[in-house]
């Protein structure tokens, strides 16, 4: 197991956000925390990324605790991307390149440029190496900073909700690129998200928080209507459309309805 996370508690100002939080996730997995806003979603990554020190519990990396570990070395080991990031006037190229800063000693070597060139050209960002990261769509942006991550050649990747202001076709294929580099790297993904719908369609695992502690975790099973409704206080139904479920809202109004007679 590449990530494993025991007993974790983490508080703001004597406030508990996180209470005994214990899951873990395999080598090729993609993982999906689901939950309220202000459950500890985000909280939880920055735990694991050590940004936040945690009250209690333990966070083991490929069996490393990351409390015995410097910072460079957790950067070499996570990738994170937060949920809010701002750009530079910088090219693609120097801002992917930036994510090799905890292998740098001196100056950057020809390695560093060869893994940032292989890097853009496998995530198929080359035609964008030379433009400024300024110019860039949506999509575009959240690709750029996917491939400044993986520069730093992480065993885990961190990322708080990837998907958030994309159109349509942007969230499918920033997740099919997730997915991709999960599953070819074999490296452990954390992802929270709000769409439902997408995490379904993309997560092998499902942690569902509420108020800082773990409701259900496990496979898409977890994903039930029943827990749904419970962790979000809306009722859903749950169809399946070519193969993939999908989470649809009910409000109070649709379950008063009744037929009318004529």
């Amino acid at each position: 197991m590449i990530i494993e996370i025991n007993g974790v508690s983490f508080s703001y100002n004597g406030e508990p956000v996180l209470n005994n939080v214990t899951f873990g996730i395999e080598r090729g997995e993609m993982c999906a925390i689901i939950g309220k806003n202000g459950a500890g979603k985000s909280t939880l990554l920055r735990c694991i990324d050590r940004i936040l020190k945690p009250k209690n519990g333990v966070i083991l990396i490929d069996g490393k605790d990351i409390n015995e570990l410097s910072r460079i070395e957790i950067a070499k080991k996570i990738g994170y991307i937060p949920q809010r990031s701002n750009s530079v006037n910088v090219t693609v190229f120097d801002a992917v390149l930036l994510g090799r800063k905890p292998y740098i000693k001196w100056d950057i070597t020809e390695r560093d440029v060869e893994i940032t060139r292989k890097v853009l050209r496998t995530l198929d960002l080359e035609y964008l190496a030379f433009r400024s990261v300024e110019e860039l769509s949506g999509g575009e942006f959240q690709k750029v900073l996917i491939a400044r991550a993986l520069v730093q050649e992480p065993k885990v990747l961190l990322l708080d909700e990837p998907t958030s202001n994309l159109d349509m076709k942007n969230q499918i294929e920033v997740m099919d690129l997730i997915k991709s580099v999960t599953r070819t790297r074999q490296i452990a993904t954390v992802v929270v998200m709000h769409e439902l719908n997408i995490a379904l369609r993309y997560a092998d695992k499902f942690l569902l928080l509420r108020d800082g502690n773990i409701f259900s975790y496990g496979g898409k099973e977890v994903v039930s209507e029943e827990n749904i409704e419970k962790l979000f206080d809306v009722p859903v139904i749950i169809k399946m459309v070519d193969g993939f479920p999908v989470v649809i809202p009910v409000s109070e109004k649709d379950l008063l309805k009744v037929p009318v007679y004529i």
